[in-house]
């Protein structure tokens, strides 16, 4: 695999980890991650986001040992923030303007002295840091529950850069983020200085890295280049791989087949020998040594047949290890008999208003705060019952799930002229959130009642293709991971009978792995029903095949992209 030879920031030697219940989270993982900027990728559950928090120190090596960490800043998945807390110390630059601006005032105490160091010019790099998350000057001293969740998580990362950590680690820093602090932090990427790893299944941030590792099967392996060239790369590899299987496989066959008939000739040259002897053609003397020499033939050849098929078997069970025999995710959905003039909704801001019919694919984006999600959850109330998270951060309630903060604050938008109305009540629902499941119910006592005219082994059989198996579809959902939840939810959603006519997706590629992703949008592009999706992941939205774009504004108006 093409890799970068720099010398490595990072190096993991043996590294493993189980979580308090005995669960082998990593188990023997070694590599190492450059000086440059690392895409790490992996499927859900592999263990990415649990690296990412070994090498920043907040868990504790099971066993094994990680160099080079010791300097090293984390952006976490889900940023938990206090909003009442200054955005200077979100900047990570509080406790030394404090002492700066006390130094100012005219306190002499040594220990402001001490505070700022050689920071002299903090106030001024800091003004710098706001201005790459996008905000003004006067934020530095305003506290974090005046940002919106987009900017929460860029000034963050901002702090990160200005605190100057030599070793940055994001956890999917994108999931929170609108189209345009995207391209801040895409700024932000391409000029990073030190060495920066970041989780993502965000494929256009993933183009911006120098190299591509992952984790995969407890084996951390790096590539030299961004995301694309390192996927074209596997997938040659994976199709050579399978080559080399079928061959390996066609071998053994034939040295199998090749053993058989050299036991066929052995055993009809012994049957002809004793033949002889038993005629009594040759002196008995002269019969015994062909004899002997025909034994001693025979076992030379079948050692050497057997040791060719057990060389052949070697090489298919080394050409089989290559393949990767993943489980994936298999979607299918139902055809739900939508012609194509069939009017499914209508949105409209009061001046305009658009139709959805047949099998349509609409895109509505907007920057967080438009209120997308209120829209949707006023579109399907009349037929889904959606209950929001407590402690949401985004005026519509779910455009920044993965950040606690308090309430909403009071100058947000609020959805008046923008209108949805159903024209159908088959509807499937799937929030930002996973919101709808019951914890304490086990994954078929949340599916089956979408489903009722399907049988249990049925039912099992179902969701054995989103790869909720045996036990565990009697386990209760609160104990499933993240990753597991959501494809309960997705489950419940593509098993509904009668199947759905409309689909309404929010941000639906938050929390799926790359794998998962592709099986998504080839379930969508089979789909025959309409598709409502909420997405800033332009990539996700060109390959289901938008056919409108609605762009929904601050100010509460809906216009075609």
């Amino acid at each position: 695999m093409p890799a970068h030879t720099l010398t490595p920031a990072i190096v993991l030697d043996r590294v493993s980890f189980a979580w308090p219940d005995g669960t082998a989270a990593l188990s023997d993982v070694s590599g190492s991650f450059g000086t440059g900027r690392t895409g790490l990728v992996g499927r859900n559950g592999s263990g990415k986001s649990t690296l990412l928090r070994l090498i920043a120190g907040e868990l504790t090596l099971s066993g094994g040992h990680i160099a080079g960490a010791t300097d090293a800043a984390y952006l976490p998945q889900r940023l938990t923030l206090d909003v009442d807390r200054p955005v200077a110390d979100l900047l990570g630059v509080g406790d030394t303007l404090r002492a700066l601006r006390a130094i100012e005032s005219g306190d002499a105490d040594p220990r402001h002295f001490d505070a700022v160091g050689s920071d002299w010019d903090i106030e001024a790099r800091a003004h710098a840091a706001l201005a790459e998350a996008g905000l003004a000057p006067d934020m530095l001293d305003r506290s974090v529950g005046q940002l919106s969740g987009g900017e929460a998580v860029l000034t963050a990362i901002a702090g990160i850069r200005l605190r100057g950590a030599s070793i940055a680690l994001l956890d999917e820093p994108t999931n929170n983020l609108d189209r345009e602090a995207r391209a801040r932090l895409h700024d932000m990427v391409r000029s990073w200085r030190g060495a920066l790893i970041v989780v993502s299944h965000d494929t256009s941030l993933l183009e911006l890295m120098d190299d591509t590792a992952e984790l995969y099967a407890n084996t951390l392996s790096v590539f030299g280049g961004p995301y694309s060239e390192w996927r074209a790369w596997l997938d040659a590899e994976q199709g050579a791989a399978r080559d080399a299987e079928r061959a390996a496989r066609q071998a053994v066959k034939r040295e199998k087949r090749q053993r058989i008939e050299a036991e066929t000739t052995i055993s009809r040259r012994a049957a002809m020998g004793q033949k002889a002897f038993d005629e009594k053609r040759v002196p008995k003397i002269v019969a015994n040594g062909r004899r002997m020499a025909a034994q001693v033939s025979a076992g030379k050849l079948r050692g050497e047949k057997a040791d060719r098929e057990a060389s052949a078997r070697e090489a298919l069970d080394a050409a089989e290890r290559r393949v990767r025999d993943d489980d994936i995710v298999k979607i299918d959905l139902p055809d739900p008999g939508v012609p194509a003039g069939r009017r499914i909704a209508t949105l409209g801001d009061g001046e305009r208003s658009w139709i959805v019919q047949g099998p349509e694919r609409v895109a509505l984006i907007g920057p967080n705060g438009a209120g997308k999600t209120t829209l949707l959850e006023k579109l399907v109330a009349p037929v889904a019952a959606v209950v929001p998270d407590s402690g949401s951060v985004d005026a519509s309630g779910a455009d920044t799930p993965g950040i606690a903060r308090g309430p909403q604050a009071p100058d947000e938008p609020i959805l008046n002229s923008v209108r949805g109305e159903l024209h159908t009540d088959r509807v499937g629902y799937l929030p930002q959130r996973v919101d709808g499941l019951d914890d304490a119910a086990s994954v078929l006592e949340n599916v089956a009642p979408s489903a009722p005219s399907v049988t249990i082994v049925e039912l099992r059989n179902r969701l054995a293709r989103f790869l909720i198996r045996g036990a565990a579809v009697e386990r209760p959902v609160g104990t499933l991971s993240g990753g597991e939840r959501f494809r309960v939810a997705l489950a419940r959603l593509m098993l509904a009978d009668p199947p759905p006519q409309l689909l309404v997706f929010d941000e639906p590629t938050n929390n799926l792995d790359l794998d998962t992703v592709d099986q998504l949008v080839d379930a969508i592009a089979a789909y025959r029903g309409a598709v409502l999706v909420v997405s800033h992941d332009d990539a996700f939205l060109e390959r289901i095949g938008v056919n409108l774009v609605l762009e929904l504004d601050r100010d509460g108006t809906l216009t075609e992209r």
